[in-house]
C-alpha cells in the first residue's frame, strides 16, 4: 500500500475525474454504441421466474437500541437501522431507473420494503448521481414525509442539486471528510471515502463527485461501498476505518467486461474488495437482480460471488446475499 492516501481530483471545467484513469479506460460514446449494438445482436437471457428472485417479509422496527439491522429493499438501497438512526442507501423506489417513467430500465422485482411502510428516517446516504442510485422521485417522496428533520450526506456538488429539490438539510463531502449527525443516541459519524466511478444525469459532464462511507455509531461501524470498480484505495479504508461490523459492496452490472470493468466491479473482484478491506465483518451483497443493466444473466452475481468467497477460503457465514425485503440482525 503507498503511504499517500487518494484524493479526489478536478479536470477541466471542474469536472471530477477518475485518479486511476488510463488511456486503455477510455469510453466514448461510440464504445457505448458498439456496446449497444452488441446486445441487439445477441440473444439475453430472460427475466427470472417469480420464484427465481424469491423476496421475504422485512423484519422491521422502528429503532433499534444496540446492534444494527440490515435490510435490503433493492439493488443499492439498503434501510440500516443503528442505536439512534435509521438510515436509507440511494434510496429507489419507482418502477424505472431513468429521466422519464414510460421507458429506460425497469425492475424485474419489486422494492423488498413498501415505501409507506418504512419506520421514520434520520439519514440518507447518495454516493453518486446516476438514476439508479439517484432517483428524483423518490427523492421527493422521502422529503414530503419527513421533511427537515431529514439529514441527507453525499459527496461535493450533490448539495446544489438537492436544495434545487427544496431540501435544505444537506451536506456533501469530498473523499476523507466526516460529518456527525445528532441522535438521541449519540453522535453518529459518517465519513466519505473514495469510490472509483463517475457522474453524469445527461449529455453533459457533472461537477459531481461519487463517494462510498464509512457510518459509525455506539460501537457499531458499517461500510456502503456505493458504485465502483476495483482499485487501490481499500486498503486505506481499511487502515483508517476498518474493522467493520458489516461492508455492503456491489456484485452485479460487469459485462461486458471490456466496457464495464473501470466502473463496476466482477464479483470477484467484490470479494478482493472485501479482503482489503480487512476481510472481517458480513459481506452484503447489492446492485444485482433489481434492474437489468448490463449483459450478465441477472442470476449469475450470487453464484459467482459465492464460488469466489469459497476459494478465497472465507468463513461461509460472513456471506450474505439477501433476497429482496430479507433483514440480517447484527450483535445482541
Amino acid at each position: 500500500m503507498s503511504s499517500e492516501r487518494p484524493r479526489s481530483r478536478r479536470g477541466p471545467g471542474g469536472v471530477f475525474v477518475d485518479p486511476w484513469f488510463t488511456p486503455a479506460d477510455r469510453r466514448s460514446f461510440s464504445h457505448f454504441l458498439r456496446w449497444r449494438l452488441s446486445r441487439l445482436r445477441e440473444s439475453a437471457a430472460p427475466d427470472p421466474r417469480p420464484e427465481e428472485l424469491p423476496a421475504v417479509e422485512p423484519q422491521l422496527v422502528d429503532r433499534v437500541t444496540e446492534g444494527a439491522r440490515l435490510t435490503w429493499v433493492g439493488h443499492s438501497t439498503y434501510l440500516i437501522q443503528l442505536p439512534g438512526a435509521n438510515i436509507l442507501t440511494d434510496p429507489v423506489w419507482s418502477r424505472r431507473v431513468s429521466p422519464v417513467q414510460w421507458a429506460g430500465p425497469a425492475r424485474i422485482r419489486p422494492p423488498g420494503v413498501a415505501f409507506d411502510d418504512l419506520p421514520p428516517i434520520d439519514l440518507v446516504l447518495l454516493s453518486h448521481d446516476h438514476f439508479d442510485h439517484l432517483d428524483r422521485p423518490t427523492v421527493l417522496r422521502l422529503h414530503r414525509r419527513f421533511g427537515d428533520d431529514l439529514q441527507w450526506v453525499a459527496p461535493l456538488g450533490h448539495a446544489d442539486w438537492l436544495r434545487r429539490q427544496g431540501i435544505a438539510n444537506a451536506v456533501d463531502l469530498d473523499w476523507w471528510e466526516a460529518t456527525h449527525v445528532r441522535t438521541d443516541a449519540g453522535a453518529l459519524a459518517v465519513t466519505a471515502l473514495p469510490a472509483r466511478h463517475w457522474t453524469r444525469r445527461g449529455p453533459v459532464a457533472s461537477p459531481r463527485l461519487w463517494a462510498s462511507f464509512a457510518v459509525r455509531a455506539d460501537g457499531v461501524s458499517i461500510y456502503y461501498g456505493g458504485d465502483s470498480a476495483l482499485a487501490p484505495f481499500y486498503e486505506h479504508i481499511a487502515a483508517e476505518h476498518a474493522p467493520f461490523d458489516a461492508v455492503l459492496l456491489p456484485i452485479g452490472a460487469y459485462e461486458p467486461r471490456w466496457f464495464m470493468q473501470p466502473a463496476h466491479m466482477c464479483p470477484e473482484e467484490a470479494v478482493e474488495a472485501y479482503r482489503q478491506l480487512g476481510a472481517r465483518g458480513l459481506f452484503a451483497a447489492m446492485h444485482w437482480g433489481t434492474f437489468r443493466l448490463s449483459d450478465e444473466p441477472p442470476l449469475e452475481p450470487p453464484e459467482r460471488t459465492r464460488a469466489a468467497w469459497e476459494r478465497a477460503g472465507l468463513p461461509p457465514e460472513d456471506l450474505w446475499i439477501p433476497r429482496h425485503g430479507e433483514t440480517k440482525v447484527l450483535g445482541p
